[in-house]
Parts: C-alpha cells; sequence; structure tokens
C-alpha cells in the first residue's frame, strides 16, 4: 500500500481516485496526516474504505462556476443561505470528508442542506454513502457534463428530477451555462434566465 500511495503524490491535471477497502480509522488519521502538505490531494474515509482523489484544473474550475452561479441564483431570488465550502464533516471512527460545495438555507446549520461534489473521474465506493451517514438532506453531482440531483428520503437516497431545496432552479438552464467556455458569459446568460422567470 505505500508503494501505491507514494506514487500517487506525483498527480497530473486530470481527476485520479484511488480507494482501499479495510482501513481502520486509526490509518486513516496516519495516512491524512502523511497528505496534509501535499496539494491537490483530498482524502475521504467511510466505514473503512479510504479514498483519494486528486483534483485538477478542471474540477477547481467547474466547482468555482458552478459557486458562481449559485451565488448569482440567490442574490436575484433573495434566498437566504449560508456556504460552507468543503469544510470536512466527520464522525470520528465512521466517516471523513470534503464536499466540494455545501450550503444551508434559511439558518446556519451543523449539517449543510446541500452538499455538490464535481466528479471528473468516476467510481467512488462511497460516493453516496459519506452523505447519508451525516444525513445530508439533498446531493447534487456534477458528472460527465450534467447534474444529478439525489434527495434523501427516510434512509435511502433518491434521484430527482429538480432540486426540492431549490424548487425554482431551472436546472437545464443552469446546466446549460456551466457548459459554456466563458465564465462571464455563463453568468451573464443564467442571470438573464432567472430574471425572465420572474
Amino acid at each position: 500500500m505505500t508503494q501505491a500511495l507514494d506514487s500517487y503524490v506525483g498527480l497530473p491535471e486530470e481527476e485520479q481516485r484511488f480507494f482501499r477497502r479495510g482501513i481502520s480509522w486509526h490509518t486513516f488519521k496516519a495516512i491524512q496526516a502523511s497528505f496534509e502538505n501535499v496539494p491537490g490531494v483530498r482524502l475521504f474515509y467511510c466505514e473503512g474504505v479510504l479514498e483519494i482523489v486528486g483534483i485538477g484544473k478542471p474540477h477547481e474550475a467547474i466547482k468555482c462556476l458552478i459557486a458562481a452561479l449559485l451565488i448569482t441564483y440567490f442574490e436575484v431570488k433573495g434566498v437566504e443561505f449560508f456556504p460552507s465550502g468543503s469544510f470536512t464533516q466527520a464522525i470520528p471512527g465512521i466517516v471523513d470528508y470534503q464536499a466540494d460545495l455545501s450550503y444551508c438555507f434559511g439558518t446556519d446549520k451543523p449539517i449543510p442542506d446541500l452538499c455538490i461534489e464535481v466528479v471528473i473521474t468516476s467510481g467512488s465506493p462511497i460516493k453516496l454513502q459519506k452523505y447519508k451517514l451525516m444525513q445530508v438532506r439533498e446531493v447534487w453531482f456534477w458528472e460527465d457534463g450534467t447534474l444529478a440531483v439525489y434527495r434523501l428520503r427516510e434512509q435511502e437516497y433518491e434521484k430527482i428530477g429538480n432540486s426540492e431545496l431549490l424548487p425554482e432552479l431551472d436546472l437545464s438552464l443552469f446546466n446549460r451555462c456551466l457548459l459554456f467556455s466563458s465564465p462571464l458569459e455563463a453568468i451573464r446568460e443564467f442571470r438573464q434566465g432567472i430574471q425572465q422567470q420572474k
């Protein structure tokens, strides 16, 4: 395992994923400490599964544009929001992760209402499980140029067509603007689309 982890440090621009099952919490914390000063690498832990993700420029570009479009939407629609970015959400011994973006609505809360994850390389064995353990109400995944929305129902996530937290958000417009080559044009188009809905 050491050889696999050592070779993982020199990450290219594209996102890479490495995962290993059967990892104790103690071992995870030791590995996490060894990656503390390695830029562009994020570690996740969920019920014995360690996942290491290399974050490249494409990932960060999409994440920043998602945040810019959402802030535009919140401002135009007057939605009271509390962003918490990619802060660590954890239950010691069980789960430890950082969503790319996270938000509370109405009031600030310990658990975000919405978590958003940008997935450049799919195949995570803990994709929704880590959010379920934290009881996050809604999770969005941007993957393969499209947005998938999941809502927690009792103890499982259900894929839904529109956000229930932001029911007036036109996800087709939102997703189309995420594909623009110019972030400035994306924001302008998105703002115009929102204002036309009033």
